[in-house]
């Protein structure tokens, strides 16, 4: 495995803890804690309990990871709740 090698996962969020970071119980029945990407920061992705998400993690160290990519679960996107007014 080269360095620049990642490990892609999913999961499922189960713990929202201090600093922006998450609990994450992978498929795989480990868990890890686990940060927002940059991206994910940069367009306020929300992320709560219950939510699946795809982690990036280095071969280096499996307790930790990053959180790449949130899959929108039924009943979510930008169609659900009050229409946003246009100025």
């Amino acid at each position: 495995m080269a360095k620049e090698d990642l490990l892609t996962l999913e999961g499922q969020i189960d713990e929202i803890l201090p600093d922006g970071r998450f609990g994450v119980m992978l498929e795989n029945n480990h868990r890890i804690i686990a940060y927002t990407a940059g991206k994910m920061r940069k367009f306020r992705i929300r992320s709560v309990v219950g939510d699946r998400v795809r982690v990036e993690m280095t071969p280096y160290d499996l307790q930790k990871g990053r959180i790449v990519f949130r899959d929108k679960g039924p009943g979510g996107g930008p169609g659900v709740g009050t229409p946003r007014k246009r100025r």
